[in-house]
């Protein structure tokens, strides 16, 4: 599994089951995944899809009940300091010591990690201007904002230039002008040839970042495509706003008989309508000469390519 042209996460069969007999737990059942080197890999799913569990095995803080893993090239189970020489986490609840300096976390994390006194300040100062941070290196970074935080949180990661990050929904509860600044710092880390596991509860940042998404769903990968692949598996979307609401039904009952499929069930006083459509199967003219047609008069219509998130919801059974 070691080489130039290997993996940087693989996983085959791999799967994790707590307790015994008729208490067990299936966490992970027969994961099998391969995240390429240099590339950000979305892992999506609903808390207790079984992300937690994967990111536990693959960082060796916990072991498999069966199947096997690689990250950076060694066996999670056989060689564990390999492994753990190899990554970087950046856990959801953050390690920082809020008495110290950014700088000054980053001195003692590198002296933790065995760099020597003058590598560990020398390293502090460039992360601190990789994430600029640096005008705010020598303040506590209680007075730090969430986003100057997370940003630390993941240079802190990066002190020994690992292979392979975890980032465990590394965005969560920041605002927009924050989210941003990870989501710079996240494409400069996979630029740089880091591999990046990024675990999230935003689809859209999952879709702006990631290579490619695997969906996990009750343990079990349901899906693990490209984010657009993964969105055209659900069609086009069309969306419809009719002009009176008395011919909801009307046009609900056309455009299924076109073959747009997830309609909603007709509702009076309802004046939109969405639905999914087979890519090249129809045109907005042929849908909206055949409402005129019948008599319903449209507002609005448009046909667009669906987002992560209606994607998911799809993969996963949720309502469109």
């Amino acid at each position: 599994m070691s080489g130039p042209s290997a993996p940087a996460i693989r996983t085959e069969e791999l799967t994790k089951v707590y307790g015994r007999g008729h208490k067990a737990m299936t966490a992970l059942d027969g994961i099998d995944l391969t995240a390429p080197a240099g590339t950000v890999f979305g892992l999506l799913g609903h808390n207790g899809a079984g992300k937690s569990t994967l990111l536990r095995l693959l960082s060796t803080l916990a072991a498999p009940t069966s199947g096997r893993a690689w990250v950076g090239g060694h066996d999670v189970v056989t060689h564990p300091a390999d492994v753990r020489a190899s990554i970087g986490i950046t856990a959801q609840q953050t390690t920082l010591d809020g008495r110290l300096s950014g700088r000054e976390n980053l001195f003692v994390f590198g002296r933790l990690h065995g760099l020597s006194r003058a590598t560990a300040r020398r390293t502090a100062g460039e992360l601190l201007e990789r994430y600029d941070l640096a005008e705010a290196g020598d303040r506590p970074i209680s007075a730090y904002s969430g986003g100057m935080r997370r940003r630390l949180d993941i240079a802190s990661s990066l002190l020994l230039e690992p292979a392979v990050l975890f980032l465990d929904e590394p965005t969560t509860g920041l605002d927009p002008h924050s989210r941003t600044a990870i989501w710079k710092a996240v494409k400069e880390l996979a630029e740089r040839g880091t591999t990046v596991l990024l675990t999230t509860q935003y689809l859209e940042e999952a879709d702006h970042l990631a290579e490619r998404v695997a969906v996990l769903d009750s343990g079990r990968v349901i899906a693990d495509d490209t984010p657009r692949a993964l969105k055209r598996r659900i069609g086009l979307r069309l969306s419809v706003t009719l002009a009176s609401e008395e011919s909801h039904g009307t046009a609900c009952g056309l455009l299924s008989g076109l073959g747009v499929s997830g309609l909603p069930a007709p509702t009076p006083r309802a004046t939109t309508i969405t639905g999914s459509v087979a890519a090249g199967t129809l045109t907005l003219p042929s849908v909206l000469a055949a409402l005129n047609d019948a008599g319903v008069d449209v507002a609005d219509i448009g046909l667009h390519e669906p987002t992560l998130d209606e994607a998911y919801l799809a993969l996963t059974g949720g309502p469109a």
